[in-house]
């Protein structure tokens, strides 16, 4: 019964990330220039395994 409901949720957030994702492009950009980390790519690579994940259960 819950597994729609977190499959649907874990979707909207991997959607949410890759957005905010492009739209800090720019500040990571400046970030590595700087010499300073901007690790987006973790929180979209989590989400998405785990998404990947429920979409097999």
């Amino acid at each position: 019964m819950f597994a729609p409901i977190r499959r649907a949720t874990l979707f909207a957030l991997y959607q949410l990330s890759v957005l905010a994702g492009i739209c800090l492009l720019p500040v990571a950009l400046v970030a590595r220039r700087a010499g300073v980390p901007f690790p987006v790519h973790r929180i979209v690579e989590s989400l998405g395994a785990s998404y990947e994940k429920t979409k097999k259960e």
